[in-house]
C-alpha cells in the first residue's frame, strides 16, 4: 500500500509539474478591432484566433477586443506600439497622425477601385511591405497586412451629385490631415468625430453625412438617420493589421513564421467575407428602409469630383512630405503591372 501511495504521489507530482509547465508556456495575444462584434474586422480576428489556437494546440490563445472595449482607434494604436495590445486592425484613416505616409490610401480617385485589383495590390505589393513597412517600423509599429472592406459610400441627408451640393455640408471624416483636405477640396466642410459618436451626430444634425463601406453603414445603423446612400467611386476603405515592433522583435523565429503564414492564409478568407458582407448588408438596408435613395454617380459626375480632387493630390507632398509622394509614385507605377 505504501509503495502504491509513493507511486501515486510521483504521478500526481509529475502531472502537477506538467500542468505548471503548460501554464508557463501558455501565452495570450490581445487582438483589438475598431468595429463591433459580427463585423468584417471581427470575422478576420475570430478566424485568426481559430487558426492560431489550432496550430499551437491552445498554447497561444487570442482574445478579441471589439469597438470601445480598449479605447479609441488612436488609443489602440498607442497601446499596440507599447506592446500592451499585440494586434490591432485599424482603418488607415486613423493612422494619419501616426504614420503620415499611410495616407496615400486616402487620396480620392488615386488607387484602383476594382476589388480584385486593390486586393492584389494589398496582398503582394513590395512598395507597401518593404518600403511603407519601414515607415511603420520607424514609428514603433510592425505592418503585417492590409485589406479592403469595400467601396466607400456616402450616407447623406440630401442628394449629392456635384461639388456644389456639398456647399456648407458637414461631412464626418476620420482624424487625418489628408481626409480633411480631400473633402474640403470636394466642396464639403469636413468634420472629424470619433467613430462611436457618428450615429448621434447624424441624428442630431451635428453632421450632414459620413463615409464608410456598406457593411459598416448597416452594422452601425447609419442608414436610419440619413436619407441617401451615394457611391461616388472615390476610394475603398483600406485597413491595416499591426503589432508593436518591439514586441514583435522579441518573438522567436517560429512564432514570426506562424504569424506570417497565418496572415497569408487569411487573404482568400477575408476577400470572400468582404464580398459576402457587402452584398448581404446592402440587402438588409434595403429591407429595413425601403424608402432610402441609392445614387451611383455617372462617369461624367465622377469626373467632376475627380478634377476637384487634383488639388488634394497636389497638396499631398506638402502635407505628408517628399517621402509620401515617393511612396505614392512607386505604388502607382507598381499597380500598373498588377
Amino acid at each position: 500500500m505504501l509503495k502504491l501511495n509513493k507511486t501515486l504521489k510521483k504521478l500526481v507530482l509529475a502531472a502537477s509539474v506538467m500542468s505548471m509547465t503548460s501554464l508557463l508556456q501558455a501565452e495570450e495575444w490581445k487582438f483589438a478591432i475598431e468595429e463591433i462584434p459580427g463585423s468584417i474586422m471581427d470575422a478576420y480576428a475570430q478566424e485568426f484566433k481559430r487558426k492560431i489556437e489550432l496550430k499551437t494546440d491552445g498554447e497561444i490563445t487570442v482574445n478579441v477586443f471589439p469597438l470601445g472595449s480598449l479605447g479609441t482607434p488612436t488609443q489602440l494604436i498607442e497601446q499596440t506600439s507599447y506592446g500592451v495590445v499585440h494586434f490591432s486592425n485599424v482603418s488607415v484613416g486613423n493612422l494619419g497622425t501616426i504614420v503620415p505616409e499611410s495616407q496615400l490610401f486616402l487620396l480620392p480617385y488615386a488607387l484602383p477601385s476594382d476589388s480584385s485589383a486593390i486586393s492584389s495590390m494589398l496582398s503582394s505589393s513590395k512598395v507597401i511591405y518593404d518600403e511603407l513597412g519601414n515607415d511603420f517600423n520607424n514609428r514603433g509599429l510592425k505592418l503585417h497586412t492590409m485589406y479592403s472592406e469595400g467601396p466607400q459610400v456616402w450616407t447623406t441627408n440630401k442628394e449629392v451629385r456635384k461639388p456644389d451640393d456639398l456647399d456648407n455640408f458637414k461631412m464626418r471624416v476620420m482624424v487625418s490631415p489628408i481626409l480633411l483636405k480631400a473633402y474640403e477640396d470636394l466642396g464639403a466642410s469636413p468634420t472629424p468625430l470619433p467613430f462611436g459618436e457618428v450615429y448621434g451626430a447624424l441624428q442630431l444634425k451635428i453632421v450632414d453625412g459620413q463615409i464608410n463601406p456598406v457593411p459598416t453603414i448597416e452594422e452601425m445603423k447609419f442608414y436610419e438617420v440619413t436619407d441617401y446612400m451615394i457611391w461616388a467611386g472615390e476610394q475603398e476603405l483600406v485597413t491595416s493589421i499591426i503589432s508593436g515592433s518591439d514586441w514583435y522583435d522579441t518573438l522567436s523565429p517560429a512564432k514570426k513564421t506562424l504569424i506570417s503564414e497565418t496572415m497569408a492564409e487569411m487573404r482568400g478568407f477575408i476577400d470572400d467575407v468582404v464580398l459576402r458582407f457587402n452584398q448581404e448588408k446592402l440587402a438588409k438596408i434595403k429591407a429595413a428602409k425601403p424608402e432610402i435613395e441609392f445614387v451611383k454617380l455617372t462617369p461624367e459626375e465622377q469626373a467632376v469630383f475627380r478634377q476637384r480632387s487634383s488639388a488634394t493630390h497636389s497638396a499631398f507632398s506638402d502635407i505628408v512630405g517628399a517621402r509620401g509622394q515617393e511612396l505614392l509614385t512607386n505604388l502607382l507605377n507598381e499597380s500598373k503591372n498588377l
